[in-house]
């Protein structure tokens, strides 16, 4: 065996095969996060129209404002309504979601 030059193998193959496989664990993780973030980021547009609709509500009516006016009743049921179209159409809301929503804004 002396006078046989050795064969290389294919360690780059190997190579490209592991680092395709490492590659695709990548990019998962990152589709995994994106949308963790799409989800995180929809939750609070929620949140922030719930606040909206029940801030109206928690103020105590006084009478009258500052200005010797009566206080407003908060955002009208149009108002609101153009609000969670606008978040269904940008993506934020579901259809259920946004099927509930106005439910909750008609009904009350």
């Amino acid at each position: 065996m002396i006078g046989r030059p050795m064969r290389r193998r294919r360690p780059l193959l190997r190579a490209a095969a592991v680092g395709g496989t490492f590659a695709a664990g990548r990019a998962t993780g990152r589709r995994a996060e994106a949308s963790a973030n799409a989800e995180a980021d929809q939750n609070q547009r929620i949140s922030a129209v719930e606040q909206q609709q029940a801030a109206p509500a928690a103020q105590a009516p006084t009478g009258q404002d500052e200005g010797g006016q009566a206080p407003s009743a908060g955002p009208s049921v149009t108002d609101q309504l153009g609000q969670l179209t606008t978040l269904h159409q940008q993506g934020a809301l579901t259809d259920e979601e946004f099927a509930a929503a106005k439910a909750k804004i008609i009904g009350s």
